[in-house]
């Protein structure tokens, strides 16, 4: 079995790599779990999953003539695959994006859920296809209006190229913010469910310094609560393994941002 969930969100800022190693570490108790950092342009999951030295990252497996295989940049961590991305100007400007198919479908074999970390805008090839790539997509917002909207734009962009949605994920919850009223308009609006409501908390910064994903750094937190129990509202779907990589490998890049 595998499923792919493109991990979106509408902009910068709203805890989206945070959520992605939290949900990836809380499915981990029961599935085998594969996170791959799909941000091209901005990538920064290797700083917080302690990969920054990593010799082999997504940039030299996008390169053709690298000659690196996938298992070279996958990395064991936290009772994970984690498949970082590299943060160099030059890395990414030899990427070519489109070889994230192949990337994601060699990955599809061996796992039985795919965490694709997708960049925050979908402002470019290698920025959509994380969303286009995957079964369904999980969005981050904050209980803000405007947050919502963005996050509306994701979604209609992922429904575009027959991505449904499977949740919708509030993280960084301040005490002084009405969730629930923003959750009752998403449910309106969004596919999927609400995951859950997940607080702001000192901790997160604290495991990003520690170059730790929060539920390893702070596993009692109130925050790491509740990742755990959004990642038990997420229904994880089973699909055939082959039939997911042939999606993938057959997938055509979008020719508009």
């Amino acid at each position: 079995m595998v499923e792919a969930f493109a991990v979106a969100s509408g902009k910068g800022g709203t805890g989206k790599t945070t959520s992605t190693l939290a949900l990836g570490m809380a499915l981990a108790d029961e599935y085998d779990v594969t996170v791959i950092d799909a941000d091209t342009g901005m990538a920064n999951l290797l700083f917080h999953a302690g990969l920054d030295d990593a010799d082999v990252t997504l940039h030299d497996l996008l390169v053709e003539s690298s000659g690196v295989d996938v298992d070279e940049a996958v990395y064991d961590r936290f009772g994970m695959s984690v498949v970082p991305c590299g943060t160099s100007l030059d890395g990414f400007a030899a990427a070519d994006p489109g070889r994230l198919r192949d990337v994601v479908a060699d990955l599809a074999a061996d796992t039985d859920v795919l965490l694709l970390d997708s960049p925050a805008a979908l402002g470019s090839k290698s920025a959509v296809l994380p969303v286009v790539l995957a079964d369904r997509i999980v969005v981050v917002l904050q209980p803000t209006v405007p947050s919502l909207s963005d996050g509306l734009k994701v979604q209609e962009y992922a429904r575009s190229y027959g991505t449904s949605t499977a949740g919708v994920l509030f993280n960084r919850v301040r005490p002084d913010e009405d969730v629930d009223a923003v959750a009752d308009r998403a449910a309106r609006y969004f596919g999927g469910t609400t995951l859950g409501s997940v607080p702001e908390s000192d901790a997160v910064r604290a495991a990003r310094r520690a170059g730790e994903p929060l539920l390893a750094h702070a596993p009692e937190d109130p925050a790491a609560d509740a990742f755990h129990e959004a990642a038990a509202t997420l229904d994880v779907r089973s699909g055939d393994a082959a039939g997911v990589a042939d999606r993938f490998r057959s997938a055509v890049v979008p020719d508009r941002p």
